[in-house]
């Protein structure tokens, strides 16, 4: 199953049309908020241990729930992290710069590294600009979400 497309993502399931949410909206940007500041405080406990695997993960989760928090909008569910940036690449782009946009897979893939990855260890400078490219990437969907 090659996923390469917005309707492949609704084909196969991993995104499907709900009913349009506003409080899970606003209740996925508040844990977004929520795993930014953990994300904040992990960076200074790791800069101690040089730990730095908690912030990465914690830096993408707080922008998958920010993205998340769109799509509930919109009556959305997704099933894929993937699919779901693809969802903001075609629906958002237009709203946020897709440079922002693009960081939500930077760091999708960036946090699978993390987990899963034999190879990767997170430096304090990918640490850094995880921590830069959530609050980035919160920030503009907070734009979004007022309008």
């Amino acid at each position: 199953m090659k996923i390469e497309t917005l309707e492949d993502c609704f084909k196969f399931r991993l995104l499907r049309k709900i009913r349009p949410d506003i409080e899970k909206s606003k209740r996925s940007l508040e844990i977004a908020r929520e795993r930014l500041k953990t994300a904040n405080t992990a960076y200074d406990i790791a800069l101690k241990f040089k730990f730095f695997n908690f912030v990465i993960i914690e830096a993408y989760m707080a922008m998958f729930h920010a993205a998340r928090a769109l799509l509930y909008k919109d009556g959305i569910q997704e099933k894929s992290h993937f699919a779901m940036y693809l969802y903001l690449k075609e629906r958002y782009s237009r709203k946020i710069p897709f440079h922002i946009i693009n960081l939500l897979n930077i760091h999708r893939i960036e946090r699978h590294e993390t987990m899963y990855g034999l190879e990767y260890q997170p430096t304090k400078e990918d640490a850094e600009i995880a921590l830069k490219d959530a609050n980035i990437f919160v920030k503009e969907v907070e734009k979004v979400l007022k309008r």
